[in-house]
């Protein structure tokens, strides 16, 4: 089974991502659709109990947040995959204003969370890691992590 950790600041294509190649694959574990911290741990623990493939998608800008999901995605026998959103602050603004009012994000939140954006790691357990960048037209380019990026 697998457990895709998502990482990057907001309005950076994380959902829309999910969209286009996971939705009709894997759960989707999400703070803004849960609402609680609570409902994510018990959506997560159903997922990994019944071997349910899920993705985590939020920002999870630390090693210490993305924790939470990998260890015990490892010792239920998950395989943990990686994805790192490029997160230019002023290239989500500007994304963030496309959104509809009620989807926008404080632009103090964007900024912070890019401050404290770690570049993930692959001590942290992942079995695989990938770098993505926004494209024209909602789509993406993938591209495998490279530790100089």
């Amino acid at each position: 089974m697998q457990l895709i950790v998502f990482c990057g600041i907001q309005a950076t294509g994380k959902s829309t991502f999910y969209q286009q190649q996971f939705f009709h694959t894997h759960v989707r574990i999400s703070k803004d659709l849960l609402r609680t911290r609570n409902r994510e741990r018990r959506m997560l623990s159903l997922c990994l109990e019944t071997q349910m493939p899920c993705v985590i998608d939020n920002t999870n800008p630390t090693a210490a947040e993305r924790a939470v999901y990998i260890a015990p995605a490892k010792a239920a026998g998950f395989r943990v995959v990686g994805y790192f959103f490029q997160s230019v602050a002023a290239e989500a603004l500007v994304r963030n204003l496309e959104r509809p009012p009620a989807r926008q994000v404080p632009e103090v939140g964007i900024r912070a969370t890019r401050n404290r954006l770690e570049y993930p790691q692959w001590a942290e357990g992942f079995d695989e890691l990938y770098f993505v960048r926004v494209a024209p037209n909602q789509q993406f380019i993938i591209s495998p992590w490279q530790d100089e990026i």
